[in-house]
């Protein structure tokens, strides 16, 4: 399903914490200031599956700060200065999905993506909607569907997906 793109460009003000490479929270700086930086902050992906086990698969809008207009099998985001992980990925998932009173992801797995252009440290999580109704927000997603496993592999081959998705969802399933 395809979502409206005239808006304008998500907020850079946000403040995030920036950690070092084991974690430890060593200041804040707001979003813009920590990609222009490459500073290394927090983030969440979230896994969120069907009830017939598929993934919800989205391309993102062209407004986003990082990876713009690319596809990805995982909602979530930056977590917040002070926010835990774990209130990030219900927070990052409700919001991107439009869906209220999920339960509490499940995490899977925590790891450090770095590249010359992002630093993050990352934790992986996965939940189960109640069902395959989503009303994702707008300003973050542009077209999205459910996948099964083997579809979304194909895709792999075929669409643009952000990288920092793509090194968590090979660490997930080993493809």
């Amino acid at each position: 399903m395809t979502q409206p793109t005239d808006l304008p460009p998500l907020s850079a003000d946000e403040i995030l914490d920036v950690v070092d490479e084991d974690d430890r929270v060593l200041g804040q700086a707001p979003r813009a200031e920590i990609y222009a930086k490459g500073l290394r902050h927090r983030c969440v992906f979230v896994l969120a599956r069907d009830p017939q086990g598929r993934v919800f698969v989205h391309r993102r809008t062209a407004r986003k700060l990082v990876f713009p207009s690319m596809y990805d099998m995982f909602v979530g985001g930056v977590v917040g200065a002070g926010e835990s992980y774990e209130e990030a990925a219900l927070r990052e998932a409700e919001e991107e999905l439009g869906v209220s009173g999920l339960p509490a992801p499940r995490e899977l797995f925590a790891f450090l993506y770095e590249t010359s252009d992002v630093k993050e440290w990352a934790r992986v999580y996965e939940v189960a909607l109640p069902s395959d109704t989503v009303s994702p927000q707008v300003e973050e997603v542009e077209w999205w569907t459910f996948l099964d496993d083997a579809e979304l592999r194909e895709r792999l081959r075929e669409w643009p997906w952000v990288p920092d998705g793509i090194a968590a969802y090979r660490r997930l399933t080993g493809f």
